[in-house]
C-alpha cells in the first residue's frame, strides 16, 4: 500500500490522492527529478496477480504514450515498485460527473460540443488501436479555458468483465457499459461510441438511461432494454446523433468516433447561431418522461468550472456566448434630439458687443471733425458751440450721463 510521502522508484513522491476508481487510486505527485505535479495512478495490487498483467500493462502504457493529442491525457512513465503505477499529465479542471450531480443537466448546444470534444479524443487513440473502455461522466476533464481531457483510459483488458461482479465499485461504469462488453464479447471501438451516446444521454435529460439494484442488472439493460424516449424539447437531429451513438448493435451505430464528432460539432455550432441565447442558468434535472419545459426552462450548461486537481472526471463546459440573430438583436431607439441655447446666446452677446463699438466709433469720428474744426481756427463761436455740445453730447451719451442743455445753442444764437 502507498500513503503521502511514498516515493516510487526513488522518483516520484505521493502526494495526496485525489480520485479512487475500479481499478486504484489517482494520487496527486511530484517528479522529484523534473520538480513538476503528476497524476500517479497506482494499480490495485490484485491486478498483479491476473495472468500477463504486467506485460499488458507495459505494452498498452507504451502505446498511451505515443497518442499526441490536446484531448488525451498525457502519459509519461509507468513502473513497478511493488505496485503497478502510471505517471501521467496533472490536469487542473472539475469532473462532469460532479458538475451533472449539482446542476442535473446541459443544454442540447453545450452537450453537442462536448461530445464533439471527446470524440476527437477517442478517435486519437482509437487510430493508435487503443480502445477506452470505460468512457463515463467521471473520465471527462475540461481544463479552465474550455478545453476538454479525456482521462483515465482503462489499461486491463479484463477489467471490464470483471468489474461486472464487483457490488458497488463498478456501478457507474456498468450504466455506461457497450451491450457487447455485457455479453461478453469485449470492447471494441465502437463500444467507446455507445458509451459516449450514454453520457450525452445523461447530459440531455439528468438521468441514465437504465438503473437497477446491481451492476449484473443494468449492464442487462443495455443489452436487451430500451432506454426512455429523450424529451420532446430536445430537437431531433441531437435525438436522431445520440439514439444512432446508442444502437444495440455495433453495425448501426456512427463508423468511427470521427463522424461521431463532425455530427455533434455540426448540431452544437447551428443550435449557437439559431434562435434565442439559451439561458446560462443551470436547472435542476428532469426526469425522462417528464413533460416539456417551456423555452425559459430550457436546460443549460453550468457557469464556470471550478479549478481542482486531476480527477478521473470532467468539468463543465465553459458556456460560450451565442450570437444573435438579426431579427433577434434589440432595435435602439434614435437618441434624444437635445436643443441646445449656448449658440444663441453667444450670438446676442456679439451683437451687443458689436453694437457699442459702432457707438464708440461714432462719437469718436463725431469728435474728431469737431476738433479738426476748431484747429482751422475759423473763429466761429457758433460752430465751436456746436462742436463742443456735439463733443459732450456723445462723452455724456457713453458716460451715461445727463444730456447737455440747449441753453448753450440759445445763448449762441443771441450772442450771433
Amino acid at each position: 500500500m502507498v500513503s503521502p510521502g511514498t516515493l516510487l522508484s526513488g522518483r516520484y513522491r505521493i502526494d495526496e490522492r485525489i480520485a479512487s476508481g475500479g481499478m486504484g487510486d489517482v494520487w496527486r505527485g511530484t517528479d522529484t527529478v523534473l520538480d513538476r505535479e503528476v497524476a500517479i495512478k497506482v494499480m490495485l495490487t490484485a491486478l498483479l496477480e491476473e495472468p500477463n498483467f504486467v506485460e499488458r500493462f507495459k505494452a498498452e502504457a507504451r502505446t498511451m504514450a505515443t497518442v499526441n493529442h490536446p484531448g488525451v491525457v498525457r502519459v509519461y512513465d509507468f513502473g513497478m515498485d511493488q505496485v503497478a503505477y502510471l505517471i501521467m499529465e496533472y490536469i487542473e479542471g472539475d469532473p462532469l460527473g460532479r458538475t451533472l450531480n449539482k446542476f442535473g443537466r446541459l443544454t442540447a448546444a453545450r452537450t453537442m460540443l462536448l461530445v464533439a470534444q471527446a470524440a476527437d479524443a477517442l478517435q486519437a487513440a482509437h487510430e493508435k488501436g487503443i480502445v477506452h473502455r470505460d468512457v463515463k461522466p467521471g473520465n471527462l476533464l475540461v481544463r479552465p479555458n474550455g478545453t476538454l481531457v479525456l482521462t483515465d483510459f482503462g489499461i486491463a483488458r479484463s477489467a471490464a468483465a470483471g468489474q461486472l461482479t464487483a457490488t458497488g465499485a463498478v456501478m457507474g461504469t456498468a450504466s455506461y457499459l457497450a451491450p457487447e462488453q455485457a455479453s461478453g464479447v469485449g470492447a471494441s471501438a465502437s463500444s467507446d461510441i455507445y458509451s459516449l451516446g450514454v453520457v450525452a444521454y445523461q447530459c440531455l435529460t439528468g438521468n441514465r438511461p437504465y438503473d437497477g439494484d446491481t451492476p449484473i442488472e443494468i449492464a442487462m439493460k443495455h443489452v436487451n432494454g430500451t432506454p426512455p424516449p429523450l424529451p420532446n424539447e430536445i430537437p431531433p437531429v441531437v435525438r436522431q446523433i445520440v439514439q444512432r451513438a446508442m444502437a444495440k448493435e455495433p453495425a448501426k451505430r456512427w463508423p468511427s468516433a470521427a463522424s461521431f464528432a463532425e455530427a455533434a460539432r455540426q448540431a452544437g455550432n447551428a443550435l449557437n447561431q439559431s434562435g434565442p441565447t439559451l439561458p446560462m442558468q443551470p436547472v435542476a434535472a428532469t426526469p425522462v418522461g417528464a413533460r416539456p419545459v417551456s423555452p425559459g426552462g430550457r436546460p443549460v450548461s453550468p457557469a464556470q468550472p471550478a479549478a481542482g486537481g486531476y480527477r478521473p472526471g470532467a468539468a463543465q463546459v465553459p458556456a460560450s456566448a451565442a450570437p444573435k440573430s438579426p431579427a433577434q438583436r434589440p432595435i435602439s431607439a434614435p437618441p434624444p434630439v437635445v436643443e441646445r441655447s449656448g449658440g444663441k446666446t453667444a450670438l446676442i452677446v456679439i451683437l451687443v458687443v458689436l453694437g457699442m463699438l459702432g457707438v464708440l466709433a461714432c462719437a469718436g469720428y463725431l469728435g474728431y471733425k469737431a476738433r479738426k474744426a476748431q484747429n482751422q481756427g475759423n473763429g466761429s463761436r457758433a460752430g465751436s458751440a456746436y462742436s463742443e455740445q456735439v463733443t459732450l453730447s456723445a462723452a455724456g451719451w457713453l458716460n451715461r450721463a445727463d444730456q447737455v442743455s440747449m441753453d448753450q445753442m440759445i445763448e449762441g444764437r443771441r450772442t450771433r
